[in-house]
């Protein structure tokens, strides 16, 4: 049988999420500047429900991980119903099924009323007392987008007096609906607003009905309590007055009468362009606001949203926008994930990205920057490049003539237009290369490949997130030396890092030596005399990096491109035969289970300790990229990554969401660095959870070997002309691994498939 849990439990899970949080809930803020808020001083952060975003809304663990993660003044927000009896409860929905279990408690309860001129069916607060709720309903995440995992722990509902005794949050803001249903069920929102003043400190009041807060606006002490009129959609009604909000929204001054601010949705002040999801120019309205002495709170922040394609789905983008565009600030935000909008104000408002670096991780950019422009094309380097990214990467491909140039794959179906081309039916399958159908670059000469067009890389289609489609199909793309001209006078570009695949393949079966063209080009750029740029190779095959090591003195970063758990000693020593750093993937450093962190790896400590430098890859900014620990927020991985698994570089798609990272201002506090620019301990959330709610424990992911480590050297040119294999034939293999003698394997079964092709012609 459900024993109720003490608050001091929760407590205990949740501030394990970030490290040394019981010191730095007590922190100050640290940023000092003046602010274009009504009053000068910075914006608050509303925490709708608490943590909603990760939580059950309303329940005791997101008002708790919202306390213990954000703004020292942070305000929590709480949804009141009433019930049968008059007791005011945290629900962010009038219809109570939409965030609780009730409709499988009491399953022939609900009812049909008039909400606001509607008939709506529902379970209804009004037809149950608190006791029935609080002893047999629980709070369930109402957001099906979101994880069901913590619907199990059997959070109770909180009174609003509840919520103030066993969370003691900071702030407290009422948001107070439907006055006029509640009094047609005999039930007074006035009267419990004015009793709950009197034994708690409330902060804020807000409701979307005028004639509510005019009700109690004589009745409250404006020193202690400030009112704030909610605007809903423009073309909604307020019902006490039957006036839109569009046309409320005309007559500020009248709203100052009865309030002291205004809450808006955050559209009202940047509008987004419904058929583009592109910004439209800002509104006047912050500005307006101000001018009659209204403060200006902005709604509908989330960090688990497609947002306008502006953000480039970074939320710290976004808030920056609204509290730091050099015009105006609204002067709070209401969010479900309160610890991005708090580092946004304390740690990156008024810092530029050419503020000092407060850390030395590199920032390495993959295609460019791929999230903004189609992948390795004028625009993505160049975007790059401003976004201050540290070292620029080229994919090297190779021309039908032997021309090196860049671009995110060996096969131009995707990233290209070939396949709507006249080249599309140069198609054919070669196992050794891909699985499945391709058009492969060496056999296309260059100037038929740059007349192609470019496409985007959209990795989360699946999920209906798509990168900048405007700017697809846009830009050029460029030969190895094109490229290398790009870092010349460019002095915040520390260097290039120059990858390198299918080099066996190519010098066997297309008589084409990549590793010979990029040493001539960089030599004939200068990139081997002193006083270059810094040169990086890249490959998964150690047969490429030993011949770069015999014939040059480049940094040469060996990819493991599998999930690794470890690697054996015997590895680790084969490894630094020929490399200095390593590539390794996000999941071999903490291992993801069903987007929950279960632990960490040693993977990195044991290679930093060989002096190898840990590079890892690939952090993007949509927020299903991130496993729930994260908080849907790119910038809480990121710092994760740097500040606990101490890693030596950030692979991305986004440079300027690393590089800003960087820069962000309490990087350099020390041990009296904010909650939310701690690291979070991965593997928490998993202590928050219900044990029948766990995701599937997974095995541990294999060591690296020697084994996959050591390959063959690359073999000589071929000494006939390159043929094209059999176009279909074939179901084709697994793309090769690290080690070149999967090749062998597959260039023996290429041949074989040819050989019974040809018998059965």
């Amino acid at each position: 049988m459900w024993k109720p849990r003490a608050v001091p439990r929760a407590f205990s899970l949740l501030h394990l999420l970030f490290h040394s949080v019981l010191v730095l809930v007590s922190a100050q803020g640290s940023n000092r500047t003046t602010w274009n808020t009504l009053t000068g001083s910075p914006p608050l952060v509303i925490a709708r429900g608490g943590f909603s975003g990760i939580f059950p809304d309303s329940s005791e663990f997101a008002y708790n991980l919202a306390a213990v993660t954000s703004l020292k003044n942070l305000i929590v927000w709480c949804d009141v119903q009433l019930t049968k009896d008059g007791e005011g409860i945290c629900i962010p929905n009038i219809k109570l099924e939409n965030a609780t279990n009730i409709d499988n408690v009491f399953q022939n309860r609900s009812k049909t009323y008039s909400v606001n001129g509607v008939q709506t069916s529902a379970y209804f607060a009004v037809d149950f007392t608190f006791e029935e709720l609080y002893s047999k309903v629980f709070l369930v995440q109402g957001d099906f987008t979101r994880s069901d995992k913590f619907d199990n722990n059997l959070f109770q509902i909180l009174t609003v007096n509840d919520l103030v005794k066993n969370e003691a949050p900071p702030g407290l803001w009422l948001n107070i609906q439907h006055d006029a249903f509640y009094e047609q069920h005999n039930l007074s929102m006035k009267n419990f607003v004015l009793s709950v003043s009197r034994t708690v400190n409330v902060n804020y009041i807000s409701s979307p009905e005028a004639g509510f807060l005019r009700t109690i606006r004589a009745r409250i002490n404006p020193r202690i309590t400030k009112l704030v009129f909610r605007f809903l959609e423009k073309d909604e009604v307020d019902p006490s007055t039957n006036q839109t909000y569009g046309s409320l929204l005309k007559n500020l001054a009248s709203i100052k009468t009865f309030a002291s601010g205004i809450l808006v949705p955050k559209g009202y002040i940047w509008p987004i362009d419904p058929s583009s999801l592109y910004l439209l120019p800002h509104t006047s309205l912050v500005s307006d606001a101000h001018k009659v002495g209204l403060e200006v709170f902005a709604s509908d922040f989330l960090n688990d949203v497609p947002i306008s394609y502006n953000y480039s789905y970074d939320p710290v983008a976004e808030y920056l926008n609204f509290i730091d565009n050099g015009n105006f600030s609204v002067d709070g935000v209401l969010s479900d994930f309160p610890l991005t909008p708090s580092e946004a104000i304390d740690c990156f408002a008024h810092v530029g990205l050419n503020a000092t670096k407060k850390v030395n991780t590199l920032v390495i950019s993959k295609y460019g920057a791929s999230g903004d422009y189609p992948p390795c094309t004028d625009l993505a380097y160049e975007k790059a490049i401003s976004d201050g990214v540290d070292v620029l990467d080229c994919p090297v491909q190779m021309s039908k003539g032997g021309i090196p140039f860049c671009l995110s794959s060996i096969d131009l179906i995707e990233s290209t237009n070939v396949a709507q081309s006249n080249f599309s039916k140069l198609g054919k399958i070669i196992p050794e290369i891909k699985s499945g159908n391709g058009i492969f670059t060496f056999d296309l000469a260059w100037d038929d490949i740059k007349t192609l067009t470019p496409s985007m890389l959209n990795p989360y289609s699946i999920n209906s997130l798509y990168r900048n489609p405007k700017y697809n199909k846009k830009g050029h793309f460029l030969t190895l030396s094109d490229f290398l001209n790009l870092p010349k006078g460019q002095t915040s570009l520390l260097g290039v890092v120059i990858t390198i695949e299918n080099a066996a393949y190519l010098a066997r079966k297309q008589n084409l030596s990549v590793t010979e063209a990029v040493i001539d080009t960089l030599s004939k750029a200068g990139y081997d005399k002193p006083g270059a740029p810094k040169v990086m190779i890249q490959s998964t095959n150690s047969s490429v990096l030993l011949k770069f090591k015999e014939k040059t003195k480049y940094e040469l970063v060996y990819k493991i491109d599998e999930i690794v758990g470890d690697a054996v000693d015997s590895a680790i020593l084969d490894i630094k035969r020929f490399a200095h750093s390593v590539v390794v993937k996000k999941a071999s450093v903490y291992p993801v289970s069903k987007f929950f962190v279960t632990g960490s790896t040693k993977i990195v400590p044991k290679f930093k300790s060989s002096n190898l430098s840990v590079y890892v890859e690939t952090f993007r900014n949509e927020f299903v990229s991130q496993a729930w620990d994260f908080m849907s927020d790119a910038t809480v991985e990121i710092n994760t990554f740097v500040q606990d698994a101490e890693i030596d570089g950030v692979i991305t798609d986004f440079p300027k969401t690393a590089n800003r990272y960087r820069r962000n201002r309490c990087l350099s506090l020390g041990d009296s660095k904010p909650p939310y620019m701690e690291p979070v301990r991965v593997g928490s959330l998993l202590l928050a959870m219900d044990k029948y709610s766990l995701p599937p424990a997974l095995a541990p992911a294999p060591p690296l070997t020697e084994a996959k480590v050591t390959e063959p050297p690359l073999p000589p040119l071929s000494k006939t002309a390159p043929s094209s294999p059999i176009a279909g034939t074939g179901q084709g293999a697994q793309p090769p691994q690290n080690a070149q003698s999967k090749v062998t394997v597959c260039v023996f079964l290429s041949t074989l498939i040819v050989l019974v092709a040809s018998l059965l012609l």
